[in-house]
């Protein structure tokens, strides 16, 4: 798991279109803090160390603290919102995490192996499916990331959940179903050829058909 981030922050008296405007003119964003059966607290958090952390990776996945004023508290992030023209961070949700809490959260997944895989290394392509899987962990051990090995992966193979090994405490939510994490497509150019091959293939098939009716027919007229 890796390490959390800090953040410092301010609680928020005012909410509303205006006073959000009036922190981003201070360089702050509006955030709150919610859960654990208390209150929900409003609070201002710096915008450039936030973005920081965002774009650091692990923003939804890492545990937090927000120190409110001299006030402690232990949260991950459960979601966030962009400016829909700058892609500027506006607001943050964050979740109260007590100890021993297990949390629901999308763990992103990490291929290894790809420069040994057969069928990368035929030219095929790796089509990812899930990014990221649905998992509920111990608030205290998240995984950084699943791993998926492509070293025997070849071309046309589909992999699934079942061939990760999932960390000790963490379930997956869906347990219907073996789904499908990434998939090992054919090059286009092998698959025109395959196709090429086929319809080569059928129409000799046709042309052999055809001549041993034509055969059968002048073995008829002899008789």
């Amino acid at each position: 798991m890796a390490e959390g981030y800090e953040l410092k922050a301010s609680p928020r008296d005012r909410v509303g279109k205006g006073a959000a405007r009036a922190l981003r003119r201070e360089g702050l964003i509006p955030a709150v803090i919610y859960g654990d059966k208390k209150p929900a607290l409003p609070i201002a958090i710096p915008l450039k160390e936030t973005t920081l952390v965002l774009h650091k990776g692990g923003f939804m996945t890492n545990l937090a603290t927000i120190d409110v004023d001299g006030e402690k508290h232990r949260v991950i992030a459960k979601d966030y919102q962009l400016h829909p023209v700058r892609d500027d961070l506006i607001h943050v949700d964050f979740l109260r995490v007590a100890k021993g809490a297990k949390l629901t959260v999308e763990i992103p997944v990490h291929f290894l192996n790809e420069e040994t895989s057969p069928g990368l290394k035929r030219g095929g392509v790796l089509n990812v499916v899930r990014h990221t899987v649905e998992m509920t962990v111990p608030a205290d051990a998240i995984p950084d990331a699943l791993e998926l090995d492509l070293a025997k992966a070849d071309l046309g193979d589909s992999l699934h959940i079942s061939a990760v090994a999932l960390p000790e405490g963490c379930e997956l939510t869906i347990t219907d179903r073996d789904f499908t994490i990434a998939t090992i497509a054919a090059p286009a150019g092998l698959k025109e050829e395959e196709e090429g091959e086929g319809e080569e293939a059928e129409g000799e098939a046709a042309e052999a058909g055809a001549e041993a009716e034509a055969e059968a027919e002048e073995g008829g007229e002899e008789e």
